[in-house]
């Protein structure tokens, strides 16, 4: 299984087979139940992790207590409360797996002896961090601009396993829409 994060490695930088096997050493393997918390609001996180096989949702609590859901994330993705990572603070989101999940985790002070010892997995994180915040952006842009149901087929096209892994509450949070109002993109979409 740890293939899929040297296979990751691979898509941005130079890596051998030798060098992987001993970056490998500080990633830990974890196994997290279904409907388990990765991470909870007001936790210190030193941790972000990469999922070999399995789902996991990000979501924030609103004062309300309403769940909004910021990340849904499958095998080969990263995960994790990046801001309480980098800044040393405590998590203000949750992250709970919604099937059975296999990560890798590394802490940040292996992260940063890693980055010492190759450079290029600094290039990599960059290359990542970067994407992510390109994501927020498009999304941030997407819920003012485009049409709900455009959104969700984009969000399937995109990656149609999370259409069938993930449940549909999940996805209505994460579009910024009710599950009623997805049932009824869906109907629409179903018609077409």
């Amino acid at each position: 299984m740890s293939r899929l994060l040297y296979q990751s490695f691979l898509q941005h930088i130079s890596l051998s087979e030798e060098d992987f096997l001993h970056i490998l050493r500080h990633f830990h393997p974890r196994t997290i139940k279904k409907k388990t918390l990765f991470l909870r609001e007001g936790m210190t996180t030193t941790t972000i992790a990469f999922i070999l096989k399995g789902t996991v949702r990000a979501y924030y609590l609103s004062d309300a207590g309403i769940e909004q859901v910021n990340q849904l994330a499958l095998e080969q993705h990263w995960i994790g409360d990046l801001y309480a990572f980098l800044k040393s603070e405590p998590a203000r989101q949750y992250i709970e797996a919604l099937e059975d999940t296999e990560i890798l985790a590394v802490n940040g002070h292996d992260l940063e002896q890693l980055y010492t010892e190759y450079p290029q997995l600094e290039r990599y994180f960059r290359i990542l961090f970067q994407n992510a915040y390109i994501h927020t952006q498009q999304r941030l842009n997407a819920s003012l601009h485009v049409p709900a149901i455009e959104r969700y087929r984009q969000l399937i096209e995109r990656n149609p396993a999370i259409g069938l892994r993930v449940p549909l509450i999940h996805i209505a949070s994460y579009l910024g829409i009710t599950p009623e109002s997805l049932s009824r993109i869906r109907k629409q979409l179903a018609q077409v």
